[in-house]
């Protein structure tokens, strides 16, 4: 019985220690509409964690891709996707909506 407390206590202490960092991680939002990305230019610090938040506001279907940062989500209209990247190194990352290229297409730059 003191095995499981003890247990329980540390699942529990572990998780509480694990709230705040992800709670510091910077949101970045790309937004999908009609045909249209946005931002083009997306800069991010190289070497640390952060989070992307894609919005599908248009009329129709759309995939967020990034080959580099290895992401691909199709989003109906209406739909968000939430997804943390782990650090990169300094670079170019382009991403884009494979459903509307050549014009939806934006480039993450990591400095």
């Amino acid at each position: 019985m003191l095995n499981r407390t003890l247990s329980a206590a540390a699942i529990l202490l572990a998780t509480l220690v694990a709230l705040p960092a992800a709670a510091d991680i910077k949101t970045y939002n790309i937004e999908l509409k009609d045909g249209q990305l946005t931002p083009k230019t997306l800069n991010v610090a190289a070497g640390e964690r952060f989070k992307l938040q894609v919005q599908n506001n248009g009329q129709a279907p759309a995939e967020f891709e990034s080959k580099r940062l290895r992401q691909e989500k199709i989003l109906v209209p209406g739909a968000n996707w939430a997804v943390v990247i782990k650090p990169l190194k300094a670079g170019e990352y382009d991403y884009f909506d494979e459903f509307n290229l050549p014009e939806a297409q934006g480039t993450l730059i990591a400095e």
